[in-house]
């Protein structure tokens, strides 16, 4: 039984050494030398209940449970994983059948490479800090030039006023943080972060007391809540002075920088006109979606501004594809299986070089070329990641394209009927041969001249297309061509298509029950 028991420490220790680290250390267990162990029956209890603190998925039934349970005193749960698991009978219920469960229970406790792949890119997605930093190696990146402008003020000593202007999503306080972490790196004791939005406080009142308060947090000063206007400006002034003197910068951070623009700005004059000074040492850091933001600004605070700017438009093609292998690679250097990063890396990068998702790549920038935006396509495409196979594939981008675009007209058409698709199709064929004006008696005749020459079985009286066609009104799906329609007969009404010709060939091949005629007549228009 001794021997047995130590055999059984053996596996468990065999098995904990298999581990990554950061599974053993979740785990919160080790198997070594444990006293009173006089029976082997009470180390496979404990080895088990150890394991049962791994996470599996069982998917079949309990059968041996109630019985090993009362048999041998064990825990539910841990006859639950084991027995389950491998299905072994209650009579061959040996140290033998304990010691092959624990083996195999290896295997299975073994962590999904695939798994931890999926959440290792939604994390990474998730983070625009990591995704931007593949944006930042160039020299002439907004990351390079902000950071330069920023750490020659404080190695020299000097006041600066910069402002980041573009887009919204387009990445401008992304870089912000990254300078700024980076800069706090480099000159711990030097800097000190004050940050206000517009959005907050762009009351001026509101403003100087944000201010106060966090410069009191900064350098452990009593923030009284009752000074007033004049007390926080001249405490601001004073602390610029001492900081100034103590070779610390202070970095204000005005996020909605437009909205401090508003009303008198106060603020901004204040705070300007105090940089002036050679005594202090400031950096003015203002972000705004307003590529105008600087002639808002007073005569009195522009003259006071160093008119520094620093444009962030939509990346190329080249610095998308980077920023694609920034993210979606897998580190080689890390815990996963070394071949199932080779051969993850292999085909996300034949995807990359696939001229069809060049081509999805392009679609949806030319809906939104904002990398926020981009992380967020490339959240939904990872999230519909196989996990059997473990890999990426061109289906998961266009399924998140797909599911991204919203198309209102194709969805209309889903639930039009049979006839209205007709009258959607002698439309498009009306426009097809350039006659411009129509109306509904011009569109009977022309569903007439299909139904002769095909001779379906398609074929409604004219009350019935009236309603058909009055629907598709309704629907806005056709409209009037001018204003006097609306006070017209709708038969006599001259009216006009909604929807483009791909909109109408797209949502005809979505339709389920769309006879093959009109496929064929769309197919001849295209």
């Amino acid at each position: 039984m001794t021997g047995g028991f130590f055999f059984l420490q053996l596996v468990g220790t065999i098995f904990l050494e298999s581990q990554p680290k950061t599974m053993a250390h979740r785990s919160g267990f080790s198997i070594c030398f444990l006293p009173c162990a006089d029976d082997v029956m009470c180390g496979v209890e404990w080895a088990l209940q150890a394991l049962s603190q791994l996470q599996f998925r069982p998917t079949e039934k309990v059968q041996f449970g109630p019985y090993l349970t009362w048999a041998f005193g064990l825990r539910w749960g841990t006859c639950w994983y084991c027995i389950n698991r491998l299905r072994i009978p209650s009579r061959h219920f040996s140290l033998v059948s304990i010691l092959l469960a624990l083996s195999l229970l290896r295997e299975m406790a073994r962590e999904n490479p695939t798994e931890n792949a999926l959440c290792l890119l939604r994390t990474r997605l998730c983070d625009p800090n990591f995704a931007f930093k593949a944006l930042s190696h160039s020299d002439d990146s907004n990351y390079s030039k902000l950071k330069f402008l920023v750490s020659s003020s404080i190695t020299e000593a000097c006041n600066n006023s910069i402002l980041l202007l573009g887009p919204r999503g387009s990445g401008k306080i992304a870089v912000l943080e990254l300078v700024l972490s980076d800069l706090l790196q480099e000159f711990p004791d030097m800097i000190s972060v004050i940050r206000l939005s517009g959005l907050l406080h762009s009351s001026d009142n509101c403003a100087f007391k944000e201010i106060a308060r966090q410069l009191c947090v900064e350098h452990q000063l009593v923030f009284s809540r009752m000074a007033s206007f004049d007390d926080n400006s001249q405490f601001m002034i004073a602390m610029l002075r001492e900081c100034g003197l103590a070779h610390k910068t202070i970095i204000f951070v005005l996020d909605e920088f437009d909205l401090f623009a508003l009303g008198k700005q106060r603020l901004l004059y204040s705070l300007l006109d105090a940089m002036q000074s050679v005594t202090s040492q400031a950096v003015v850091i203002g972000v705004s979606s307003r590529l105008d933001a600087d002639m808002l600004l007073d005569k009195r605070v522009r003259s006071r501004f160093s008119h520094r700017k620093l444009l962030f438009l939509p990346p190329a093609y080249e610095d998308i594809q980077r920023l694609l292998e920034h993210i979606l690679l897998l580190p080689t250097d890390s815990s996963f299986p070394p071949d199932y990063v080779i051969a993850f890396n292999a085909k996300l990068q034949t995807i990359l070089a696939d001229e069809r998702f060049r081509e999805i790549i392009n679609t949806y920038l030319n809906l939104d070329s904002t990398v926020k935006h981009l992380l967020r396509y490339l959240f939904r495409a990872v999230s519909d990641m196989d996990l059997e196979s473990g890999m990426l594939s061109l289906e998961n981008f266009k399924t998140a394209l797909s599911n991204i675009q919203r198309h209102p007209k194709l969805e209309c058409i889903k639930d039009c009927s049979v006839l209205e698709l007709y009258i959607l199709v002698c439309m498009k064929r009306l426009e097809v041969k350039e006659q411009n004006s129509y109306n509904f008696n011009a569109v009977m005749k022309e569903y007439k001249s299909i139904h002769d020459s095909v001779k379906t079985a398609d074929y409604f009286a004219r009350n019935v297309c009236l309603r058909a066609f009055e629907h598709l009104l309704q629907r806005e799906l056709i409209g009037f061509a001018d204003n006097r329609g609306q006070n017209q007969s709708i038969e006599f009404s001259p009216v006009k298509l909604l929807i483009s010709s791909h909109e109408l060939h797209q949502g005809m091949k979505s339709y389920g029950s769309c006879p093959a005629i009109l496929q064929q007549l769309m197919d001849r228009q295209k």
